[in-house]
C-alpha cells in the first residue's frame, strides 16, 4: 500500500503520458461526458449553450463561410458547432475521439436533414484528400497535446488548409496558470461517480510546472480488481509564445480575441482566442 500511496504522489514529467483514450473512449465515462456537453447550462465537457450560439454566429459571420466552404472541427464532440455553422449553410467535417459522440453528432444531423460528415477517430491520426477553408479546434483542446503533438497538429493544418484559409484556435493564458494551485483532493466516487459506473476511490492530484507553464490534473482511479490514471495535460501561452509555436509551422496570427465569440481581447482573461492564416 504504501509503495502505491508513492506512486500515486509521484509528479510525473511534464507530458509524460497521453491518457486521451482512457477518458474519451471508455464506454462508462464517454457517456458521462455525452451527457455534459449535453448541458445546456453547464461549461465542463462544452461551452454553455448560449455561448455556442453566439459563438456560433460570429464564426459563420468573421470567416464569411457559406454553401462554398468548408470547415474542419477537429475535438467536435456531439457537433454543437458542426449542427449551427451547417444549419446556416456551411458544409462540416467533425471528428472525434468519443464514438458515442459521434454516434449521437450523426443521428441528429440525419433528423435535422444537415450536410455533415463527422468521422470517429483521434483527430492527430485523420488524414483526408479535402481541403478547407476553416479549421477550428476550441474549447482548449490545443492545450491538451504535447509540443510534439501540437507540432504534428499544426503540419496537418497547414496541410489540410486552403492557400487563404484560416485557423481558429483558443488556448489557456498565463493568468490561468498563475491562479491553479497545486492540490490534491481523494474521495469515494470522487465527482459523481464520473470515473466508472463501479464503486471506486479516487485521488486527484494537481501539479504545476513553472519552467513551461503547464499544469497538470492526475487522476488516479482505483477500483476492486483495477486501477486507471487519467492525466489531463493543460498547456498554457503567452502571447509571445502562441505566436512563436504558430510561425515556427508557418502560420501567422491575424488576430487575438478574448473567446470563440469575438470578444475584446483582454491579457488578464484565463483563455483567450487566435486566428491565423498560412
Amino acid at each position: 500500500m504504501y509503495q502505491n500511496l508513492i506512486e500515486i504522489d509521484r509528479r510525473p514529467a511534464p507530458f509524460e503520458k497521453y491518457t486521451a483514450y482512457d477518458l474519451w473512449a471508455d464506454e462508462h465515462r464517454s457517456k458521462m461526458m455525452l451527457a455534459y456537453h449535453l448541458d445546456a447550462e453547464g461549461d465542463t465537457a462544452s461551452r454553455n449553450h448560449t455561448f455556442i450560439e453566439q459563438s456560433a454566429e460570429w464564426i459563420f459571420s468573421h470567416f464569411n463561410l457559406n454553401e462554398n466552404t468548408r470547415v474542419a472541427d477537429f475535438g467536435c464532440g456531439p457537433g454543437l458547432y458542426c449542427q449551427r455553422l451547417a444549419a446556416k449553410g456551411a458544409p462540416d467535417t467533425g471528428i472525434d475521439f468519443s464514438s458515442r459522440s459521434i454516434a449521437y453528432a450523426i443521428n441528429e444531423a440525419e433528423r435535422l436533414g444537415l450536410q455533415i460528415k463527422y468521422v470517429n477517430q483521434n483527430y492527430l491520426e485523420f488524414e483526408t484528400n479535402n481541403r478547407f477553408h476553416l479549421i477550428m479546434m476550441i474549447k482548449c483542446d490545443f492545450c491538451a497535446l504535447s509540443p510534439s503533438q501540437r507540432k504534428s497538429i499544426l503540419k496537418k493544418f497547414r496541410k489540410l488548409l486552403e492557400p487563404s484559409g484560416r485557423l481558429l484556435i483558443d488556448v489557456y493564458s498565463l493568468a490561468a496558470f498563475n491562479n491553479r494551485k497545486e492540490e490534491t483532493r481523494f474521495g469515494q466516487n470522487l465527482d459523481n461517480g464520473f470515473w466508472s459506473a463501479n464503486d471506486y476511490f479516487c485521488f486527484m492530484k494537481t501539479y504545476k510546472y513553472e519552467k513551461g507553464k503547464v499544469i497538470l490534473e492526475k487522476y488516479t482511479i482505483i477500483e476492486h480488481n483495477h486501477e486507471t490514471e487519467i492525466y489531463n495535460w493543460l498547456q498554457c501561452f503567452s502571447e509571445t509564445s502562441i505566436r512563436r509555436e504558430l510561425e515556427e509551422e508557418g502560420f501567422r496570427i491575424e488576430e487575438l480575441f478574448a473567446n470563440v465569440a469575438g470578444a475584446k481581447f483582454e491579457p488578464h482573461n484565463e483563455e483567450f482566442a487566435i486566428t491565423a492564416k498560412i
